[in-house]
């Protein structure tokens, strides 16, 4: 049934470039439908950020969530950051209060959840992170404050990013990472002896879906690899992780997480996760 839009109808939407692959509008319209609001998400491919947030601001966008790659670019834009996302220094969600924006991070506490729920809690284990960009900045630092695994590697290919991601976090915490450089020597010795992966970086997602940013023959029995991307449903890396004996959890999870906590952030309701889960297996299953 067709949502009728109004000028009171409420707008949420996603930012970021590409969007085209977002399931976003699905999930958070299907909650919407089924708590009966008058609320409507979209998506925009926005290049320039600061002009972006300000017709946000100006049009009274209520909601935003931000993805790729303005996690970062979009601090400087904002009136306040939750105390989270300013450790971080990164913002995956924006709400706002009367032209206010407030920014916030619910990628860390989604990734960290898709692990224990199934039974893989990172304290005192090895980790590995791949990417140091804003997601691996918000994954990294909610672990490493939550969990404390006793090692964390984390790999980049952008050596200032990595540094300072890095050095953040052993400020911040009781975690002094490891920073590694994402070469195939460095992931050769550093991907055997983790118990935990986490891909934060965009290989293998749509259209992109032969690639991987582990050769399959690294991974082994007994690790557990998160991908935290989630189109296609089963990444390259998950599906070498899986043949190789390793437990694969689908970006899926993540993703629902930092959703549910999305929607709640902007209604102040409870989110429907069992609707918005159940568009989530139909997407794919079509």
């Amino acid at each position: 049934m067709a949502h009728d839009i109004t000028a009171s109808t409420t707008l949420c939407a996603v930012i970021g470039n590409p969007v085209g692959h977002s399931f976003s509008p699905d999930i958070h319209n299907a909650a919407f439908r089924h708590l009966g609001l008058d609320w409507v998400y979209t998506a925009f491919r926005v290049e320039d950020i600061g002009n972006a947030l300000a017709g946000i601001r100006a049009l009274g966008i209520r909601g935003v969530s931000v993805t790729i790659p303005h996690k970062v670019k979009a601090l400087p834009h904002l009136d306040t950051l939750e105390e989270t996302a300013a450790k971080i220094g990164a913002v995956n969600t924006i709400v706002n209060t009367g032209g206010r924006l407030h920014g916030l991070n619910t990628d860390g506490a989604g990734a960290l959840k898709a692990l224990t729920d199934a039974g893989h809690d990172p304290a005192g284990t090895s980790l590995l992170i791949l990417g140091s960009g804003g997601a691996a900045r918000a994954i990294a630092f909610t672990i490493a404050e939550r969990a404390a695994p006793a090692r964390l590697a984390i790999a980049g290919i952008v050596p200032g990013e990595l540094a300072a991601l890095c050095a953040d976090i052993a400020a911040a915490t009781s975690v002094s990472p490891v920073p590694v450089s994402m070469t195939a020597d460095n992931l050769r010795a550093e991907v055997p002896g983790a118990a935990i992966i986490i891909n934060c970086t965009p290989l293998g997602m749509h259209p992109q879906v032969d690639a991987s940013p582990v050769p399959a023959e690294l991974l082994g029995n007994g690790q557990v690899v998160l991908d935290i991307v989630y189109n296609p449903l089963m990444t390259k890396l998950l599906k070498d992780a899986k043949a190789q004996g390793a437990a694969a959890i689908c970006g899926i999870e993540m993703f629902l997480n930092q959703a549910c906590l999305q929607f709640e952030l902007w209604t102040g309701m409870p989110a429907p996760a069992a609707i918005m889960r159940e568009v989530l297996v139909k997407k794919f299953s079509t």
